[in-house]
């Protein structure tokens, strides 16, 4: 890239700070999302794995911006994962983290009570 002798240095340095914006992003993602690899290698499968982890950072990024409780993206991920189907109010949990959840009335969980 530099090797282009008819780019000004303003069109080198604005190249390089959009390909560092990429680097961030992809070092966010495998810090974040533990993704090692792609799975698939088609273009096809790797802009889904890409617009599937861009659109995850986005959701986390706003559960952290909205919640009360100051979490760090690492730790809302590793919360997110391990409570992902556990039924929950989402804002008091993420508002309250270390909060004990109400005790469910158990009638409410019989479903073919009679």
């Amino acid at each position: 890239m530099t090797h282009n002798r008819s780019w000004t240095a303003t069109t080198v340095a604005r190249i390089y700070k959009e390909r560092w914006h990429i680097e961030s992003f992809f070092k966010l993602i495998k810090q974040n999302l533990r993704i090692k690899s792609f799975v698939g290698t088609s273009g096809n499968a790797v802009q889904i794995q890409i617009w599937t982890a861009l659109i995850t950072i986005l959701l986390l990024t706003f559960l952290k911006t909205k919640a009360k409780y100051q979490w760090h993206i690492s730790n809302l991920v590793n919360f997110v994962r391990l409570n992902l189907f556990v039924k929950i109010n989402l804002w008091e949990w993420l508002n309250q983290p270390f909060v004990r959840p109400r005790k469910v009335d158990a009638v409410q969980l019989k479903l073919f009570a009679g």
